[in-house]
């Protein structure tokens, strides 16, 4: 009976420092090492197809590599097994903005603003892409609209405030465009394109 004991809690025991020693793709995303996560990603997929999870992080990690083409190819694949997965939803939409695929990723980050709680990790980022996607579509109220709502679910994002200015800009809102603009530098004071911005909208309010 000892014995058992014994092997049971070694068993345990090298269980608990393999889990330890394994790899972890969500660490490997988030600090930076793009390749190895969609490496280990890929691997677990292989182990078990249905992991959800580890989809979410290779397509993650996939859009950051800049590998838009198959994180759209391994983003809609996911969805087939789990449809109603918010977080396939929103980075399918990144995956189709990038490669211009404009009306396809609008409808994408609507689907999953419509489909998200209202505090979800990413919501801010689908209505920043709503909102730049509207700019190549010169809708500049309707960016105006998204990038507001960016900047007001993340209110720290230079770059948010900075393309904001210039939605409001090209929609005419010169004070509320000096406003972001005056926000973006105010967090970054190095924000070159919000710090010309702010005098090309001054200018236009003397």
């Amino acid at each position: 009976m000892k014995k058992f004991i014994f092997l049971l809690a070694f068993v345990f025991s090298f269980a608990a420092i393999s889990a330890q020693s394994k790899p972890d793709a969500l660490v490997l995303y988030r600090n930076g090492n793009y390749p190895e996560s969609i490496k280990i990603c890929e691997q677990e997929i292989l182990i078990n197809p249905r992991n959800i999870d580890s989809y979410c992080v290779l397509c993650w990690s996939l859009v950051r590599n800049r590998q838009y083409a198959e994180a759209e190819v391994r983003a809609t694949e996911a969805r087939k097994i789990a449809p109603g997965d918010v977080r396939l939803m929103e980075v399918l939409g990144e995956a189709k903005y990038y490669q211009g695929k404009n009306g396809e990723a609008l409808e994408m980050f609507r689907t999953y603003i419509a489909s998200a709680p209202s505090n979800a990790a990413r919501i801010g980022n689908a209505y920043y892409y709503m909102g730049e996607i509207y700019i190549r579509q010169g809708k500049y109220q309707h960016a105006d609209i998204s990038m507001t709502t960016a900047v007001y679910t993340e209110p720290l994002v230079d770059l948010w405030w900075t393309r904001c200015g210039y939605a409001r800009e090209m929609a005419g809102s010169y004070a509320s465009a000096l406003d972001a603009y005056s926000k973006a530098i105010e967090l970054n004071a190095s924000q070159a394109d919000a710090a010309r911005g702010k005098e090309r909208v001054a200018a236009r309010l003397r």
